[in-house]
Formats: structure tokens, C-alpha cells, sequence
């Protein structure tokens, strides 16, 4: 009697000790299966999660597990996986899909725990921010294995358990000019091309604690800042003022290694290693003081030349890094092209 595809499947996932033929075979049961036998699928994965032979396998699978799950599934499963150190990271969203509000009180131990690891702490308290719309995150790296231990906010989190978990209002957009949606000179529309493009990216994926990939109104205080140090091109301290980038980054084989745009906040310190040293403050040997770094490329910087503004705008150069002296080649005639182009390349 032949066994049923999905049966012989199993079987052969809990026998199969290589791990490249491993991620075959579990790719083969999501694609073929996953659709109309969900439930199935679950329970073998889940099975193995507990008991299977490849250790790394059982903790990998974890993602597809939670994405599988619906609310009211598993919610035994993910209890206990939230005690097993190495499926714990993962469980902490299983949990929350599972029974949601319900999961708060085991969350919030696993925060508080002085067992667990700080990755696993960390990210129970980030996606508790997420889920209650609470601002424990606020300014933290999106990806919690990157937090400090002071950075955890358990005293928020245990105050906000005493107060009976209350939804929050969650994180405020980030500050744009209304020039975006009705943009009318040339700098504005090419600023504006930029955002339409960059909001695609954000629907993608965004996280508001650390939001990026935006457009915003730059602080009078950094804005400040910058007039003490240069007398930049009108249309350049523009686009600062009304469309400064917050955290802006290209991903496009057009710049290598993508291309990040910087903002108001972050000029000044981005020319640290380029025309300055960060430490003494002094100035590099070799660094045309006339060129502001106003993005780069994997540390190859592109630059504004302060010294041949025209009509306000001003010719952009860019040099590769590393070549033992800086060789620099004309890349724009002016900043609005050069902004048209990043709007392209997004």
C-alpha cells in the first residue's frame, strides 16, 4: 500500500540527518502542503520542534511555525517553547498570535527573568511594545538582539503590567512638509519622486520605534548647527529644512553596497573620517575642504562642492574609498539632479 505524500514526508523530515536535504524537504512540505493542509503541516512541525534529531532544525522551523499559526492554535506548544532556551526567541510571538492579550503575564516574567538571555528578554519586551502599542521601544534598534541590558525599560513595562496593561496610542509618524503631497519647484519634485518611492519601501516593512526610509522636517536646533559650519546652496539647506532624510538608504545595485542619504541630524558627524578626524577633531590631510559628504555608497562618499555654487545649487562629486588618495570624478551637475537620480535608482 503506497504511504499518502504528506505521510511520507514526515517520515522522512524526522529521519533525515543532513541539513541541506533537511531545508529541501521542509520547503517541499510548506509549498505543497501548507495551503490546504495547514493544520497537518503544524502538527509535524511542531512534533519535530520537540522532539526532532537536527538541534539547530528544531529552533529554525520556529518561524514557519508562528506564521502558520492562527489565533487559538498551539497556544500549549508555544508555552512551552517559551521555556526552552534555544525556541524561546520565536515563541514569544507565537504566543501573542495565539492568545494574545493573554500572553502579557508570561511575557512580561520572561522581561523580567534573570535566567533567560538577553536576546530573549529583549525581545519579549519589543514585541509587547508591538502588540500593546506601548512605546517600550522607542528609539531602540528595530532588532532587539541588539539591545543593551539597560535599554530592556522594565520598569515601564512593570509599571504598565500594574496599571492592567492598557493599550497604548502607539508611535507618531514622522513630521513631513506638505510639499510631498503638492510639490511645485524642482527641488520638491524631485524630493517628492524620492517619497513616493520610499513610501513603497515602508509598506513593505517600517517600525515605527526606529522609523526609517522618510522625509521630515528638520529641528531648528540642527539646522542651527549646520549654518554655523557651511554656507550651503539654497536648494540643498532646503531640501534639509523641508525634506531632511531619516535614516534614507537605497538599496540598489546602482551604489555600491546601497546608498545611504543623510539627514540634518546626522551631517555633521558623517564627515567624521572624511574631513575629520572624530577623535582630535582635526582637520585630514588630503581632504578637499570645500566638498561636503552628503551620502555614501559602502564609505564612498558623495560630496557637495561648497565651492562652485551657481543658482543655488552646486555639483556633486564622488571618489572611492580606500585608494590610498582620494581620486574625484564629477557624478551630478547639481544636487536636484542628483536627487532625481537617487528617485530613480529607489
Amino acid at each position: 500500500m503506497a504511504v499518502a505524500p504528506l505521510a511520507a514526508l514526515h517520515r522522512k523530515l524526522f529521519d533525515e540527518t543532513d541539513g541541506s536535504k533537511f531545508a529541501r524537504l521542509k520547503e517541499r512540505l510548506l509549498k505543497k502542503h501548507a495551503a490546504h493542509d495547514r493544520l497537518a503541516v503544524l502538527d509535524i512541525l511542531t512534533a519535530y520542534a520537540r522532539d526532532g534529531q537536527l538541534l539547530h532544525w528544531r529552533a529554525f522551523l520556529m518561524s514557519d511555525i508562528v506564521q502558520l499559526a492562527e489565533a487559538n492554535e498551539h497556544s500549549a506548544f508555544f508555552a512551552w517553547a517559551l521555556v526552552q532556551p534555544e525556541l524561546a526567541y520565536r515563541a514569544v510571538d507565537g504566543m501573542l498570535k495565539s492568545i494574545g492579550k493573554d500572553a502579557y503575564a508570561p511575557l512580561v516574567a520572561l522581561a523580567a527573568s534573570s535566567i533567560a538571555s538577553l536576546e530573549v528578554r529583549a525581545k519579549a519586551v519589543k514585541s509587547l511594545a508591538i502588540f500593546s502599542r506601548q512605546p517600550f521601544d522607542a528609539g531602540l534598534p528595530t532588532d532587539p538582539g541588539h539591545w543593551k541590558a539597560e535599554q530592556l525599560q522594565l520598569d515601564a513595562v512593570l509599571a504598565w503590567q500594574r496599571d492592567g496593561t492598557p493599550d497604548g496610542a502607539g508611535h507618531a509618524l514622522p513630521v513631513t512638509h506638505a510639499a510631498l503631497e503638492d510639490p511645485r519647484s524642482p527641488l520638491e519634485k524631485a524630493a517628492a519622486r524620492l517619497e513616493k518611492k520610499l513610501a513603497a519601501i515602508r509598506r513593505k516593512e517600517q517600525d515605527l520605534a526606529q522609523p526609517s526610509n522618510w522625509l521630515t522636517i528638520a529641528s531648528a536646533a540642527d539646522m542651527a548647527g549646520i549654518a554655523q559650519r557651511w554656507a550651503l546652496p539654497e536648494h540643498y539647506r532646503r531640501f534639509l529644512a523641508c525634506h531632511s532624510p531619516l535614516r534614507v538608504f537605497i538599496n540598489s545595485p546602482q551604489y555600491f553596497q546601497g546608498l545611504s542619504l543623510y539627514g540634518a541630524a546626522e551631517l555633521i558627524k558623517a564627515q567624521h573620517g572624511y574631513a575629520w578626524n572624530p577623535v582630535s577633531g582635526e582637520a585630514i590631510a588630503g581632504w578637499p575642504e570645500q566638498y561636503l559628504v552628503i551620502a555614501d555608497a559602502g564609505a564612498d562618499p558623495y560630496c557637495l562642492d561648497l565651492g562652485a555654487i551657481a543658482d543655488g545649487d552646486a555639483p556633486v562629486y564622488t571618489a572611492e574609498h580606500g585608494m590610498g588618495a582620494w581620486r574625484f570624478e564629477r557624478h551630478a551637475d547639481s544636487f536636484i539632479d542628483f536627487l532625481n537620480e537617487i528617485a530613480a535608482a529607489a
